[in-house]
């Protein structure tokens, strides 16, 4: 190789290294942005989650510790009625039974915001107790087994509380369902929760992409924050499966 080819050799080895360098930097650039991306997108899912969970801590407070007690003196009050005309008494009766029906829906709701069972006695607790009152409540049969029990912090226990809540309203109301059954187990260092209904089932991802679809993203930004993946299996006419999995610590 004489001097003029070596010196070729040279330059073209100088560029290839400078064009490999240039190339590496803007790959580098390019996965951190990402990287930056992806913990401000979970950043923002998270502060509007807790802003929610937050807003609807304050409005089953609100529910519980005033609304209640003022229904429940103003039924002290009809009932303190004394009249003696017949058609009076049965309208201060038939009140009194709505303020009841009132004062129990008000229960009802504010469980629903934010169930006093969950932050006293965990999810597991707090599930059963749902799942039992939806089985009263709806013709849906739900059939909640419990493999494994979890520590978890009570941010994630809401969230998968929440998870739980979502996919059993989506089962009464869309699916057409007369049975759900709900699973909670281990598997390595991951908590697995399996939901699996006989519903008439349906197209997963043409639905989060409709308006009618938020209940099933929301699905999906838990998940996420949480560090986890949700997955839906689903087919027209035969039912629909999530399954939720979550990194756990031993």
């Amino acid at each position: 190789m004489d001097t003029q080819e070596k010196s070729l050799y040279s330059s073209l080895l100088i560029v290839v290294i400078v064009v490999g360098i240039i190339l590496l930097y803007f790959i580098i650039t390019i996965i951190r942005y990402q990287r930056r991306s992806l913990v401000l997108h979970k950043e923002k899912i998270r502060a509007e989650i807790d802003t929610l969970e937050n807003e609807r801590k304050r409005i089953a407070s609100d529910l519980h510790d005033e609304l209640g007690p003022l229904l429940s003196a103003v039924k002290l009050q009809i009932n303190n009625l004394n009249s003696q005309d017949s058609e009076d008494k049965v309208l201060i009766e038939k009140s009194s039974r709505h303020i009841d029906t009132i004062i129990k829906r008000l229960r009802e709701i504010s469980n629903n915001l934010m169930p006093n069972t969950l932050v006293r006695k965990g999810l597991i607790k707090a599930i059963e107790e749902f799942v039992q009152s939806n089985t009263d409540t709806y013709k849906l049969s739900v059939k909640l087994i419990i493999d494994a029990e979890f520590d978890l912090d009570l941010n994630k226990e809401i969230n998968i509380y929440r998870i739980v809540q979502e996919i059993v309203h989506n089962t009464v109301k869309h699916a057409e369902a007369s049975m759900l059954a709900i699973r909670i187990s281990r598997e390595n260092n991951l908590f697995v929760l399996t939901t699996t209904d006989n519903g008439m089932g349906f197209d997963f991802f043409a639905r989060t992409k409709e308006q009618s679809g938020l209940g099933l993203r929301n699905l999906q930004s838990r998940a996420e924050i949480m560090g986890g993946e949700i997955s839906c299996m689903s087919e027209k006419g035969k039912g629909t499966s999530y399954i939720l999995e979550i990194p756990v610590s031993n």
